[in-house]
């Protein structure tokens, strides 16, 4: 039996369009950080006083892993990690004014490029992403279901 096509097609096309908005991205915003990292700064961002395990667990990683990236953020002036009130043992996450910084800029580079690249769709092809978004936060939270419930 042959593989359905859909799948790997929108994968394709996701990946694509990750891929070069990270290319066209990084050369600007320096010093560079990598996709981990910036996963990371962006959950603690939106989410300020999250747990290093919270965050592990979130981000699908290991917990020394996210320690590891908490470090080096913390080192580069991005995070700041508090003792836990609760548990004396256990850190709190924050951004610091430069990592809210970093990801402000960051966000609007992005948005520019992507909403240049909409401008040269027509708008039957506008109206379809736009229609698609819903759909694809779906799937997304069902991936994301899955992988907790592995």
């Amino acid at each position: 039996m042959e593989p359905e096509p859909f799948p790997d097609e929108l994968i394709d096309a996701l990946v694509g369009v990750h891929r070069l908005l990270r290319r066209r991205l990084r050369p600007e915003i320096t010093p560079q950080l990598r996709g981990a990292e910036v996963e990371l700064l962006r959950l603690v961002v939106s989410r300020p006083g999250i747990g290093i395990s919270d965050a592990a667990k979130e981000l699908h990683l290991a917990g020394n892993s996210v320690s590891t990236l908490v470090n080096q953020l913390s080192r580069q002036g991005y995070l700041l990690r508090e003792t836990d009130p609760a548990d004396r043992r256990a850190a709190r996450l924050k951004p610091t004014p430069a990592a809210e910084a970093r990801l402000d800029e960051w966000r609007r580079r992005r948005s520019e490029l992507v909403r240049g690249g909409l401008s040269r769709l027509d708008d039957k092809d506008r109206e379809a992403l736009g229609a698609a978004i819903p759909a694809l936060r779906k799937l997304a939270d069902n991936l994301h279901e899955e992988a907790d419930q592995s």
